[in-house]
């Protein structure tokens, strides 16, 4: 049965609330931790580390109870309506740091809610991937879905990404207030795609087989095994990119008279430009769905990663920047290559799912979207650690009042690792996406 527009829409709806955390562990937290709190910049690091490492154990754990859960609303719907909550809160009391606690007492609370808040991502995600492989088998479907999902994501990015920041005003107290203010979003979205998909195809039979039977189904689809590999590679970049962005709009960005002055003077520079990359994302959602049934979905892929390339090499000649028109048109495009990495990856998996049902008879998409999510939360943990690395061994120093002066050497540092080092990632996991992975592809297409 054919999805229908608003099933479709609808299912997308969700990752803006998801989006919204995903805001806050990827872009807010390390500059919060090191611009707010005092916490050193490799302790930071080692925080954000820890919380989406213990982030990746959770992950299989709720995919194989998602598969084996049965309820009058179906497997997934309990899950994620509990998390929703859980995730809203979490996120609440992580920015609600009590004033005049030493740095280390700092670094204890937001980890504390940061792992709560991990948690309860994890109860929406998860189901919430599985439901594609569950909703439909049509790949042109799913390519819609992933447009419309990666669409509403544009949109809980800008939500967090540029209102938060724009609401604090770069205090301590203005991020726990502005927090407060898109929280709702979380629980609103994610309880609405649940609404608008409740009459759409699922498989509410629960799984039977035992963990270690699933997992050994899973990574035996090797093409999947593989390209969640090389996401995870692709994933490491982008996040490393998001981990130091706000430290970039703060340490290597000034404003200067020009075309975007009234709107850097209302949001800021990181609001800005973060804002741009938004919206060069929404709008090259369903172009990069036609060049996927143009050209195919691997070499769409490579097309948006080049362009990732060589945004980032301009970006990094730019750099300091006085004034943020030229950088926002490099930030607009950066979100159109974005766009390819967010939305075709997502439209790749579920087609391999696929290939393990028709073999195995296995209805096991929790398991799939727990494995999938694997290599971008280990990326998304290795990042901020990373990139807290590299500023500590550069002389970066933390604060507890905002800016702070910096070295030459600790601001090329963050310069280095925002640009060209994202750039060869990304060079390195085309290679594999191409050299590798499409072979295999493929070879079990064409047996299918």
């Amino acid at each position: 049965m054919a999805l229908t527009r608003g099933q479709m829409a609808g299912w997308g709806l969700a990752d803006m609330g998801v989006n919204v955390f995903v805001v806050v562990k990827q872009l807010l937290v390390f500059t919060f931790l090191t611009t707010h709190l005092g916490v050193p910049p490799a302790v930071a690091g080692l925080v954000t580390f820890a919380v989406l490492a213990f982030d990746v154990v959770t992950d299989p754990i709720v995919g194989y109870l998602s598969d084996r859960s049965q309820s009058r609303w179906g497997r997934r719907a309990p899950w994620i309506a509990v998390g929703a909550v859980i995730l809203a809160t979490s996120i609440v009391l992580m920015f609600a740091v009590p004033a005049g606690l030493p740095w280390q007492s700092n670094a204890l609370w937001v980890t504390l809610f940061f792992g709560l808040a991990s948690v309860g991502f994890t109860f929406v995600a998860i189901p919430y991937g599985a439901m594609a492989g569950e909703m439909t088998q049509d790949p042109a479907e799913r390519s819609a879905m992933m447009a419309y999902r990666m669409s509403f994501a544009s949109l809980g990015l800008l939500t967090a990404g540029a209102l938060v920041p724009a609401l604090a005003g770069n205090t301590q107290a203005g991020y726990a207030r502005a927090v407060l203010i898109v929280a709702p979003v979380v629980v609103l979205t994610i309880w609405g795609m649940l609404l608008a998909t409740r009459r759409a195809p699922q498989i509410t039979a629960p799984a039977n087989a035992g963990f270690m039977a699933v997992l050994r189904l899973v990574l035996g689809n090797r093409p999947f095994a593989i390209l969640v590999a090389l996401y995870g590679v692709l994933t490491l970049g982008v996040a490393l990119i998001a981990a130091g962005l706000q430290l970039a709009a703060l340490y290597l960005m000034t404003d200067a008279p020009g075309p975007l002055s009234a709107l850097t003077g209302a949001l800021g520079i990181f609001s800005t430009l973060f804002a741009m990359f938004i919206l060069g994302s929404i709008l090259s959602q369903f172009p990069w769905v036609w060049a996927s049934a143009r050209w195919g979905k691997i070499t769409a892929l490579m097309l948006g990663l080049m362009l990732y390339v060589v945004v980032l090499i301009g970006v990094w000649l730019c750099l300091p920047a006085s004034g943020v028109t030229a950088m926002a048109l490099l930030f607009l495009a950066a979100g159109a290559a974005n766009g390819a990495y967010q939305q075709i990856p997502w439209a790749m998996y579920p087609d391999l799912m696929d290939v393990t049902r028709a073999q195995q008879g296995a209805a096991i998409e929790g398991a799939f979207s727990a494995v999938w999510l694997f290599g971008q939360k280990v990326a998304n943990a290795l990042a901020p650690l990373a990139l807290g690395l590299m500023l500590q061994a550069a002389g970066w120093q933390a604060s507890t009042a905002g800016v702070t002066a910096q070295s030459d050497q600790a601001l090329n540092a963050l310069r280095t690792a925002l640009t060209l080092v994202p750039a060869a990632i990304f060079v390195a996991g085309g290679l594999g996406l191409w050299l590798i992975y499409r072979p295999l592809a493929k070879h079990v297409a064409s047996h299918r």
